[in-house]
């Protein structure tokens, strides 16, 4: 997703919704979804948060992706090498992967990045409890 975003940058949370939206698009009126619907995906959201967070670092350490550190907070970014790996990824899966993330990339663009958080929130639910830190704040954007 931060690839084709680039060069927009996104927090955990926002990261937490997109891997969340990129594989179940129709959800938000776009393409077949990639995972099946299931009826209660709160748990799922849950468990994407942590491996979210591992999978930014891990690719933060191969040089894919870059982190500021922002008065907004900590915020990632796909690095200059990212897009060389991405046109590596040739499974049919990753086509549809990569087609469903153009397709939010183009979204995203057209409304802003803001607006689009709304619109997701109005079609499957505000889970501000699934974004929520240990402390339980919210990560909410």
């Amino acid at each position: 997703m931060l690839e084709k975003l680039r060069p927009e940058a996104a927090d955990l949370a926002e990261m937490v919704l997109l891997d969340h939206v990129v594989v179940h698009t129709a959800d938000i009126g776009g393409p077949p979804s990639l995972h099946p619907d299931l009826s209660d995906r709160k748990g799922e959201l849950l468990v994407r948060r942590r491996l979210v967070e591992r999978s930014l670092d891990l690719m933060r350490r191969c040089h894919l992706v870059d982190q500021e550190i922002t008065d907004q907070g900590v915020l990632y970014r796909a690095s200059d090498e990212a897009a060389g790996y991405i046109e590596l990824l040739e499974t049919h899966y990753s086509q549809k992967l990569k087609d469903c993330a153009d397709w939010i990339a183009l979204q995203v663009r057209s409304v802003g990045k803001h607006q689009f958080k709304n619109f997701v929130r109005t079609q499957i639910g505000d889970w501000t409890e699934a974004f929520s830190t240990t402390s339980g704040t919210s990560l909410q954007g």
